[in-house]
């Protein structure tokens, strides 16, 4: 019986890694041939097989690359303003409006928590041009704080951190600091956030990968080539009418790719505490 049960636990150990791998794979594969594409020439990418093994062609994309007007280094600074400070901005102000809606009991408490949730489901195509004209009468177009000021209103941000707040929020720490003579930013600043960072870190990926991925918005507001994201320049990454350089557009990819992969990397670690600690109490 033991033995059955040894070969059952191996079995099934054996079956869940096989298919741990087969996702991780199918994960990277896409980003695999990105890379690849970025090392190969416009023949390569349309005529031959798909390829899995890099080719000498990259330095000739990257001067074909810089050619075409196209400038990564400033691309990645203003991408990298304000993909950072809108995380910065999202995080910080969900996590405060959050724990107004779990610490405090007041009156409108759930009708504002209603509001909030009714907003998520408002597309932001749909309020674009009621949007663009107000910052046009502001004098904001084709400044980065009309892309960074928004994102403090964040519904969805906000709905993440109000639910693992009140899963791993103990209240009777709030209750002591107030007691002790805490005020409330310092309770939120020094108690609230130390315990928020799993939740905080999940959040930090997915706004700034949706920042940093975010065409539309600036798009519509940035004119000047100055101020162009990494999105907007591989998006006019085209090349005349008789030819399109692939290489190249691959090549723009990666490198507006890069910058996420770290920060996956980097705040990583955060999410799987995340799990974890849900683990532990759960």
């Amino acid at each position: 019986m033991a033995k059955t049960k040894k070969k059952k636990g191996l079995l099934f150990k054996v079956v869940a890694y096989s298919v741990c791998i087969l996702l991780a794979i199918l994960s990277i594969l896409p980003f695999w041939i990105m890379f690849v594409n970025a090392t190969r020439d416009t023949y390569q990418i349309q005529q031959d097989a798909l390829s899995l093994i890099p080719s000498t062609h990259l330095f000739e994309n990257l001067k074909i690359l810089l050619g075409k007007t196209f400038d990564p280094l400033k691309g990645l600074t203003n991408s990298m303003i304000i993909s950072t400070a809108s995380t910065a901005c999202t995080i910080y102000f969900s996590a405060l409006t959050a724990y107004a809606l779990v610490a405090y009991n007041w009156k409108l408490r759930g009708p504002f928590f209603t509001f909030i949730l009714a907003v998520m489901m408002i597309p932001a195509q749909v309020s674009i041009i009621g949007f663009y004209q107000f910052m046009y009468k502001i004098g904001m177009t084709n400044n980065f704080l009309a892309l960074i000021l928004p994102t403090i209103a964040t519904p969805a941000a906000v709905f993440f951190m109000r639910q693992f707040m009140v899963a791993s929020l103990p209240l009777e720490l709030v209750e002591a600091s107030r007691i002790d003579g805490a005020s409330e930013f310092y309770t939120f600043n020094k108690i609230v956030l130390p315990i928020m960072k799993p939740a905080m870190a999940t959040q930090a990926i997915f706004t700034f990968v949706s920042s940093w991925n975010n065409l539309f918005l600036p798009l519509v507001l940035l004119t000047d080539s100055n101020k162009y994201t990494m999105p907007i320049m591989v998006s006019l990454l085209r090349g005349d009418i008789y030819k399109t350089e692939y290489g190249a557009i691959y090549l723009g990819l990666a490198l507006t790719v890069l910058p996420l992969i770290v920060a996956y990397f980097i705040l990583s670690k955060y999410i799987i505490e995340g799990v974890a600690l849900g683990g532990v109490k759960g």
